[in-house]
């Protein structure tokens, strides 16, 4: 299982990934919403925003999300690893329920470029 410092150094890289990503990639992360990762796993989750194609936690709390972020993800820490190391699908994993993801239809158009 995942840790809490692999967990939040794996949503690091993920914010590092995007910011060096140019095109249609930059352009879908270049906007300013509040995001949640509940690690289901460790009943953890990390609060932050997306903002100029970068994800910047801003904290940790235990249990699941204390607000509804616009963009909401849940997963088990081993998952989101996996994810940011390129060891697993977003499409597959979103379609089986081992990735969960909401957020608006607008953020969600905007978001299928990233995934």
């Amino acid at each position: 299982m995942a840790t809490k410092e692999e967990c939040r150094g794996a949503l690091e890289k993920l914010s590092d990934n995007l910011a060096r990503a140019d095109g249609e990639v930059r352009s879908a992360a270049g906007f300013d919403r509040s995001l949640s990762c509940h690690v289901t796993d460790l009943d953890l989750t990390f609060t932050g925003r997306l903002t100029d194609g970068r994800i910047e936690v801003t904290g940790t709390v235990p249990g699941p999300p204390p607000g509804k972020a616009e963009i909401r993800l849940a997963m088990a820490g081993d998952d989101l690893v996996a994810l940011v190391d390129g060891e697993l699908n977003f499409a597959r994993a979103w379609g089986t329920g081992r990735v969960r993801l909401e957020a608006g239809f607008r953020d969600l158009l905007r978001l299928r470029s990233l995934l």
